[in-house]
């Protein structure tokens, strides 16, 4: 059936090009110990895509926005002093959350799929999305490289590459955003909930192969390709939703890792 070979072509490109952009994004998330940061951006899409329906404007625009005012509002509040930093963000990310849905649960006037928003709904994924996701993801992938070096730079030692004339806030501030744009992006795939999975799982199982930053990059990319494969095959085999099961695979793989790998791995020393 044509309609039915669209509808599973949609999806799984659609899962295979996030994968592949949040393979390089994540090894970043992971060696930065950055993951709480990623969740709170990925708590704030639900408030976006309300925001996009009040003003009735896409839902990945608004989120699309929601999550790059986030990051930069993080940003600018790194340096303060009166909380420690885990607890605004978890504040921040549970507080935009709440709000989100209490906000669409009150939207009596449209149907919403909350569910879909929270788990992800990638058998519904259109052309308009997967146009969407490329753009978003080739953006994400040539500003990555172009500021590869100074983000490693002050990953592996923040003072040293300030020394050095690296623009440490700057660098910070473009990576959070890229961050943003890829959650936007990934909600119809795993949902707001599962998103910075998709991101920190690969990049952990791919860590103890890889012996360079590069190296790791493509082989959690080539983890979480493997995990929206092997996700959407068992989604499809016992009718399981598809967001979880490619987490789940991805959880998998990563147990395999660590049965298969030697006992210390490369990418470690980056982070």
């Amino acid at each position: 059936m044509p309609i039915l070979d669209d509808f599973i072509w949609r999806a799984v490109f659609a899962g295979l090009l996030i994968a592949a952009v949040s393979g390089p994004l994540g090894c970043f998330v992971v060696w930065r110990r950055m993951a709480y940061f990623g969740d709170t951006l990925a708590h704030s899409a639900l408030m976006g895509v309300a925001l996009g329906l009040v003003l009735g404007l896409s839902p990945n625009l608004g989120t699309l926005v929601a999550c790059i005012l986030l990051a930069v509002l993080l940003g600018l509040l790194e340096g303060q002093r009166r909380l420690p930093g885990d607890t605004l963000l978890g504040i921040l990310a549970h507080s935009t959350l709440a709000i989100g849905i209490v906000a669409i649960s009150t939207m009596t006037s449209m149907r919403v799929d909350l569910m879909g928003y929270l788990f992800g709904d990638i058998l519904a994924v259109t052309k308009s999305d997967i146009a969407w996701m490329a753009g978003g993801g080739v953006g994400v992938l040539l500003v990555l490289a172009l500021i590869w070096r100074p983000l490693l730079a002050i990953t592996i030692h923040r003072d040293l590459a300030a020394a050095e004339g690296v623009p440490v806030f700057w660098t910070r501030q473009i990576f959070m955003l890229l961050i943003a744009v890829i959650i936007a992006g990934a909600m119809k795939v795993v949902g707001v909930l599962l998103i910075t999975s998709l991101m920190i799982i690969p990049a952990a199982a791919a860590r103890r192969f890889a012996r360079t930053p590069e190296a790791m990059a493509a082989i959690a990319s080539l983890v979480g390709v493997a995990a929206v494969g092997g996700g959407l095959w068992s989604s499809f085999r016992w009718d399981t939703p598809a967001g979880p099961t490619i987490v789940a695979a991805a959880a998998v793989l990563f147990t395999l890792s660590l049965i298969a790998s030697p006992p210390s791995g490369a990418g470690s020393s980056s982070g």
